[in-house]
């Protein structure tokens, strides 16, 4: 077994390494610090034992003594292990102590390269740290050098190397850094460019000199860049339209990524707060397997959800199985979800709604023993398709796929609701169990929904909706919720 020591990256998730997510998902252990995005942890294996060990200035920390002990004890008991580090491990983050730790009492390891913050967090406030005839090189410097036991940092030498200088851990001592900056020649009117939290929705840059720079309203953790590329602003990130607000998403832990990922694309900060849990039908699956087993005999098979359809198609030996049944789906995700299990649906109603797939759906055979039916769906939802398709003459079978009830989210989570600016309702099942679990008045400012039948439910539960997806997709609730945010 291997204890690995894996650079998180400066903050957007979407920077950590194939290989940083790779050992994530196998890791017994995940050891991570206060700057590893939580989100991250979840890449783990749900039974992986999660120990913060994070160091707050001048607050709480884990000293770095038991940090190394911890490795150790846990590398010697056979498991794998991750150390989650901001950034680089190698990289002003004590990972060679780390390391040499383990070494010494002979444990496995292996260094997973990070992203440093040194040129991530630059680049995500569009500040380059070399730019033709500006900068051709860039140091490197932490602000508090001479708390980590090296020789001080000779602070009028780096001014004279030239280039770039990009200061980390430096807010705590800039009124120092800068006076001695200044007094190995550099000008007062040299261009700083400060950001906090880079990488993360919170970013927050501030412009200044250097000779301005002690005054500045500046608070850690930031990346301060000191030099002529510091003038320049190609900013991009905190341009997103999304950039700064912070969407609550409600949909079950395993399926919140898809639209978690969408949001953070336009620089949205996601709260997840999973309002429902999809579980086993009442009786074990007892008829959902039976319904599996004579697929065949029917005219056609209805999916209205990709909970249906990843609970149905996984009994069946392959695709092969529906024989000459035709399959239809409501929703492009549902659809999709098919089309992984290498089913391709006949039937897509362009409204993804079950009155739409009513009013396309083809009139029953003529012919005696056919014009059956099944419909795998939640244990709890509407009649709408059923009586519908036997209203035309269709024999219909619904049979139980699946359960949803309410999730009992943390306390903690629960109180990041009051952060929020808007949430996110998928379905209806989220809406009521929203409102169970933290009430109608918890709603953050701004509601969108992904259609009118989860709207419905929204406002029949006394919830003021803002804005419907046009188009009843992720797609279109992100676009429905940029608009709704932007107004």
């Amino acid at each position: 077994m291997t204890v690995y020591l894996v650079g998180a990256g400066p903050g957007d998730p979407g920077l950590l390494t194939v290989r940083g997510a790779e050992v994530l998902g196998g890791a017994d252990v995940v050891v991570h610090d206060r700057l590893s995005v939580a989100s991250l942890l979840e890449l783990a294996p749900p039974a992986a034992e999660r120990i913060g060990v994070g160091k707050t200035p001048r607050g709480p920390s884990t000293p770095q003594e038991e940090i190394n002990r911890l490795l150790v004890v846990k590398g010697r008991a056979g498991l794998e292990v991750v150390r989650l580090k901001g950034g680089d491990p190698f990289v002003f983050a004590r990972g060679a102590e780390e390391a040499a730790a383990l070494a010494a009492a002979g444990v496995a390891f292996e260094v997973v390269p990070g992203v440093t913050s040194a040129v991530a967090v630059p680049a995500y406030a569009g500040v380059p740290v070399t730019a033709r005839g500006l900068a051709t090189s860039f140091t490197v410097v932490t602000g508090h050098g001479d708390g980590l036991g090296a020789t001080p940092t000779d602070w009028e030498a780096v001014a004279r190397v030239g280039g770039t200088i990009v200061v980390l851990m430096g807010v705590a001592t800039r009124s120092e850094i800068a006076r001695r900056l200044l007094s190995g020649g550099l000008a007062p009117t040299t261009p700083v460019v400060s950001v906090r939290w880079g990488a993360r929705p919170e970013q927050r840059t501030v412009r200044t000199t250097l000779g301005a720079l002690a005054g500045a309203d500046l608070e850690s953790p930031a990346v301060i860049v000191i030099g002529e590329v510091a003038a320049l602003d190609l900013a991009w990130y905190e341009r997103l339209p999304l950039f700064g607000r912070a969407v609550v998403v409600t949909r079950p832990r395993h399926q919140a990524e898809a639209l978690t990922r969408r949001l953070r694309r336009l620089g949205a900060a996601t709260i997840p707060l999973p309002t429902i849990e999809v579980g086993d039908p009442a009786d074990g699956g007892v008829a959902l397997r039976a319904a599996a087993g004579s697929v065949s005999s029917y005219d056609w098979v209805v999916f209205t959800s990709a909970n249906a359809v990843e609970r149905f198609v996984p009994l069946l030996r392959d695709a092969r199985a529906f024989g000459a049944a035709r399959v239809a789906a409501i929703g492009p995700g549902t659809a999709e979800a098919l089309a992984e299990a290498n089913v391709v649906a006949d039937l897509v109603p362009e409204r993804f709604v079950a009155e739409a797939l009513l009013e396309v759906f083809p009139p029953p055979p003529s012919c005696p023993g056919r014009g059956r039916v099944l419909l795998p769906r939640a244990a709890v939802a509407r009649d709408v398709l059923p009586e519908g398709l036997r209203a035309a003459g269709w024999q219909v079978d619904v049979v139980e796929a699946y359960r949803t009830s309410a999730a009992r989210p943390s306390p903690e989570a629960l109180a990041d609701l009051a952060a929020a600016d808007a949430i996110a309702f998928t379905s209806s099942s989220t809406v009521t169990s929203f409102v169970e679990v933290a009430g109608a008045r918890a709603v953050p400012p701004v509601v969108v929904c992904i259609g009118p039948v989860t709207a419905a439910t929204a406002r029949q539960l006394g919830i003021s909706v803002d804005a419907e997806a046009d188009v009843h997709t992720l797609d279109g609730l992100v676009d429905a919720l940029v608009t709704a945010l932007a107004t």
